[in-house]
């Protein structure tokens, strides 16, 4: 099932396989796409389905060093060339929308931007930037309704604009301790307001975002990644985690997402995401089903088999392999992934993997 194509009213894919959103910190001249972004996307566009890395809606967001944006006509024009060079491949690509929030340093962000977040709580932990190497999270400020009501017309705008530059849809990244997972982990939310005490109020950041970009785009071209259970950026599980992430997934269905993607960490050291709760959100959501950690060839193709998903994400196969889906096929080997060229600026460990053809 791997390689079979997946077609529904409003997605056709070549094949099974996701490439998964993958910081990668190139966007070196104003968070703006690139030439050599398009290069390596466009090698990896055998996969059915690529997510692009995490790209910020705002200003705000922009929390790590050279990360990429979607807010202004330089950024429309700079992801173009990356969409022509996945669709002359066959290929289909999302954009995936990340607001760091919290996770964020001053250093990183352009003139005028602030540091945002549920609460005034700083992320624990450090951060690069490069103009002054590692540095303590910068401290957030707390949201107010209006800055929550500005964000989400932000997310909106910015959906928009994915559209116009040609994006087949978008991602919502719900996941890894960003903006929307911040609102939605009881260990980071801490508020007593209608954005917070309790699963209601947790959920209503993620759900106004979802519908928000739904209405702008249409929900055929929305899904959201999320990753119960993580513990990245200094989330991890609490009380009612299970049912709060069932009630939004039952609601997310209701505005007719496209997918529900769920990231399971467990293959980095986090704890599993529990068999039983991946498939009750499977069953909760009726629009395709995403599932990503840790996948090989074969445990993928046992996943399909199972029902278990409709498709399956892969990452760092996909960092040193630009033809990972021929690699399948063929049983052929994998090169290494380089650990070191993760989030440097430039080609190397980027676009210069070699494919089987070479």
């Amino acid at each position: 099932m791997l390689f079979e194509p997946l077609a529904t009213p409003s997605l056709q894919l070549a094949n099974r396989i996701v490439m998964a959103p993958m910081t990668r910190n190139r966007a070196i001249d104003a968070n703006t796409p690139n030439a050599l972004m398009a290069e390596y996307y466009g090698q990896r566009a055998t996969a059915g389905l690529i997510i692009t890395e995490g790209t910020s809606p705002s200003p705000n967001g922009l929390g790590y060093a050279r990360i990429p944006g979607l807010f202004n006509d330089a950024q429309v024009r700079g992801w173009k060339p990356v969409v022509d060079a996945v669709h002359a491949k066959g290929g289909k690509v999302f954009v995936q929308l990340m607001h760091t929030g919290r996770v964020s340093h001053l250093a990183n962000l352009p003139a005028g931007a602030q540091v945002l977040g549920p609460t005034a709580e700083v992320c624990p932990g450090e951060m690069y930037t490069d103009s002054q190497g590692m540095q303590a999270h910068s401290p957030p400020r707390e949201m107010s309704t209006a800055d929550i009501d500005r964000t989400v017309a932000e997310y909106a705008a910015s959906a928009r604009l994915a559209v116009e530059a040609g994006f087949d849809g978008i991602e919502l990244h719900a996941a890894n301790g960003y903006l929307i997972e911040q609102f939605l982990n009881a260990n980071v939310n801490r508020r007593t307001d209608s954005y917070g005490a309790g699963i209601e109020g947790r959920n209503r950041f993620a759900l106004a975002i979802a519908g928000a970009t739904a209405a702008a785009i249409g929900a055929h071209r929305v899904g959201i990644r999320l990753s119960p259970y993580g513990v990245f950026n200094s989330t991890g599980g609490f009380a009612d985690v299970e049912v709060q992430y069932l009630a939004l997934t039952q609601q997310l269905s209701d505005l007719g997402l496209l997918y529900l993607h769920v990231l399971d960490h467990s293959a980095m050291g986090a704890p599993a995401v529990p068999a039983e709760l991946k498939s009750r959100l499977r069953a909760a959501f009726q629009g395709l089903f995403i599932l990503a950690g840790g996948f090989d060839r074969t445990s993928a193709e046992r996943a399909l088999q199972a029902g278990q998903a409709d498709l399956i994400a892969f990452a760092r196969p996909f960092l040193a392999n630009p033809d990972l889906v021929a690699r399948m096929q063929s049983d052929a080997p994998l090169n290494a992934v380089d650990a070191q060229t993760f989030y440097t600026p430039g080609a190397k460990g980027y676009t210069d993997y070699p494919a089987l053809a070479a």
